[in-house]
């Protein structure tokens, strides 16, 4: 039986316009994109079967493209369009940043920094200019390095906020770890870069450290 001959409110679809996309299970989601399954599996039985190899929805949309196309039923044409979506959600919420004030919403700006970074095998520096209302300019990864840690250069970060006329400045960073608890070096590289960004009349509001879902403001704990 595939699934054209379900009752029309058991079928993924149908469900979610019915009832929104938060009526579904990850394997009912995962189906509306697969779309078709293969010879002798539903698309929806591959997607439980998809998520059974990788273990979570979160695992198999951080899978590299071997890892992903090595799955049977998988591909690079559903690579991308998985990939596609993902990288939609995430302009999505830069868009709800730049929508007004970033301190006026630090849960979207977090959530936004946690989508992007938490899942990435190495580290990367990243940097949100923000102008003299604290409205986002722009988003940049500016720097990346090994799971040990990444080269960064303060000088690198004012050329770049003076590029941007931005008035302020919001850094962060991962911990390929999954721990987000800060380092001596975060504290460290932290006054480097707020000395740096001073000497232009440019303010370092936060640094914040980004691990396995959760993330650390260095200026919630007076570091900045």
């Amino acid at each position: 039986m595939t699934i054209r001959d379900w009752p029309v409110d058991e079928r993924p679809r149908e469900k979610l316009l019915a009832q929104g996309a938060q009526a579904l299970s990850d394997a009912e989601l995962l189906t509306v994109l697969l779309r078709n399954g293969t010879p002798g599996r539903s698309a929806l039985q591959l997607a439980r079967d998809v998520l059974q190899s990788f273990g979570s929805l979160r695992k198999l949309i951080a899978a590299d493209r071997l890892r992903f196309c090595a799955v049977r039923g998988l591909g690079l044409a559903r690579y991308a369009e998985l990939q596609a979506a993902v990288e939609i959600a995430k302009r999505q919420l830069i868009e709800t940043l730049r929508a007004g004030p970033v301190l006026a919403s630090p849960r979207a700006t977090r959530d936004f920094l946690i989508a992007r970074l938490r899942d990435l095998g190495h580290e990367v520096f990243c940097c949100l200019y923000l102008d003299n209302r604290h409205r986002l300019i722009h988003f940049e990864e500016l720097f990346r390095g090994t799971i040990d840690g990444a080269s960064v250069h303060p000088r690198e970060i004012v050329k770049q906020a003076l590029q941007w006329n931005c008035a302020a400045v919001i850094v962060a960073h991962n911990h390929p770890s999954g721990v987000a608890e800060p380092s001596q070096a975060d504290e460290l590289i932290t006054q480097r870069i707020k000395q740096a960004l001073c000497v232009v009349d440019i303010r370092l509001l936060d640094h914040v450290v980004v691990g396995d879902g959760t993330s650390v403001s260095l200026a919630e704990r007076g570091l900045v």
